[in-house]
């Protein structure tokens, strides 16, 4: 189920990055203290009310060129007007309504989203009267906020949550493989696309995807059904979406949300650069089934070792993505393509893998009694017992008798002895702690 989107739009030193972080509190900081974990702070998520969302920053995106400053704020609000379901237009109540904001209030009047104006820096009631020329925008009640106090927040996200649509359910049955496919423009996304639906034959329909866009391709191998997300063909819009590579990635987030199984494709002729690592992170974030899809590799120079160092070169680069399996291919001449789908099918199952309670306390103890919690000024971790609570991703909650006691290198040894005993390849694997009195 795809979770609808904000996108906060404004001129530069609004304050738009401050209120983005506000509104997602710690939870990308929380991602970022993981080891080898990157992330884009141009998008996160949030909830209010019970009502989850995505939040786009438009502040975080550079565009180059000094003074090119209204034709860059007139691109983020064309872009946020393409993404979003509900639109924060942030200004500024010390220097009241200037050109730029005319600009994108003119922008966003012809969109026919629901446009909030948030009017930022009323870090007193002395500014309140500040905020009233802000009505001439014609977009309702502008709401008072501070970001460096924090107020107003609270009303600010009332009233995005009051014009958000309700989530769609997903049109497709439960025994259906929802496959993404994302990564940089010019992976051969579509020439993968092409590859498996050619090599199968057995393609039922298109059919315009509930992802702005995207096209979902049913089809059938071996008695299972799948579904390819692809969006791959969604960056042609004209030069917006060619100036930066950011909006790529927030394409193919939608698409993550919805899948079961992400094939993250990567060029095996240009190897791996940073904006990989990005998307990648996303789908293990979400905690979705995940395999790296190497395309290109006929056109790679190979001796015997090539393969090896590729993939030792993938561990490194993805160090909190260990579990995901690696597939050499080239969807050009359709070498090694049979491999794939085995692989998505296979990951697919470990994703939605249900262990016995029985079964999972039996492993951790024998991998306490190995390797024993260490003792923390004298008070050392008793794990009381494990069960697992949801899958997709499978889900774990650890009952101890004092959760600051689980240090991060030894829950990590215990995802590792679970992994072992288990498979779980191809799917993150989340635990949570939980003190033995929090229990019901």
């Amino acid at each position: 189920m795809a979770k609808p989107v904000v996108a906060i739009v404004g001129r530069p030193n609004v304050g738009k990055s401050t209120i983005f972080n506000r509104i997602i509190g710690d939870r990308l900081a929380i991602v970022e203290d993981k080891p080898g974990v990157t992330r884009d702070r141009i998008y996160g998520s949030g909830e209010w009310g019970g009502k989850p969302f995505n939040i786009i920053d438009t502040g975080g995106i550079e565009i180059d060129g000094v003074d090119e400053i209204l034709r860059s704020i007139r691109m983020q609000a064309e872009l946020a007007i393409e993404e979003a379901d509900v639109i924060v237009f942030m200004c500024d109540a010390k220097s009241g309504v200037v050109q730029a904001d005319e600009e994108v209030a003119q922008i966003l009047y012809r969109s026919g989203k629901p446009v909030i104006v948030a009017v930022n820096k009323v870090d007193n009631l002395n500014r309140m009267d500040d905020i009233y020329e802000f009505y001439s925008f014609g977009f309702g009640d502008p709401i008072a906020i501070s970001g460096s106090h924090g107020t107003g927040i609270g009303d600010l996200l009332d009233a995005v949550i009051e014009n958000l649509p309700e989530p769609k359910d997903d049109e497709y049955d439960e025994d259906v493989i929802k496959v993404a496919l994302i990564g940089r423009p010019n992976v051969g996304k579509s020439s993968l696309v092409n590859a498996i639906l050619g090599e199968e034959r057995v393609i039922v329909s298109s059919i315009a995807g509930t992802t702005r866009d995207a096209v979902d391709t049913p089809f059938e191998k071996d008695g299972q059904k799948y579904v390819i997300i692809d969006t791959a063909g969604m960056r042609k819009r004209g030069k917006v979406y060619e100036t930066t590579e950011k909006y790529s990635v927030m394409r193919s987030l939608k698409a993550i949300e919805r899948a079961d199984v992400v094939l993250v494709v990567i060029n095996g002729e240009e190897g791996i650069i940073e904006q990989d690592k990005h998307i990648a992170g996303y789908a293990h974030e979400a905690g979705k089934a995940t395999l790296f899809v190497i395309n290109k590799w006929d056109a790679v120079e190979k001796d015997d070792r090539t393969m090896q160092e590729f993939e030792q070169s993938i561990r490194d680069h993805f160090l909190f993505m260990s579990y995901a399996p690696i597939v050499f291919l080239s969807a050009k001449t359709k070498q090694r393509l049979h491999k794939l789908i085995p692989v998505i099918q296979h990951v697919a199952e470990q994703h939605s893998k249900r262990i016995s309670t029985h079964l999972l306390n039996d492993v951790v103890s024998d991998a306490v009694a190995y390797n024993p919690p260490p003792t923390d000024k004298g008070r050392r971790l008793r794990i009381n017992y494990v069960t697992q609570v949801s899958v997709k991703p499978p889900t774990l909650v650890i009952f101890v008798n004092d959760p600051e006691l689980m240090h991060f290198s030894y829950e990590r040894y215990l995802e590792n002895r679970i992994r072992a005993s288990f498979d779980f390849e191809g799917t993150p694997i989340r635990l949570f702690t939980r003190r033995k009195s929090d229990e019901g």
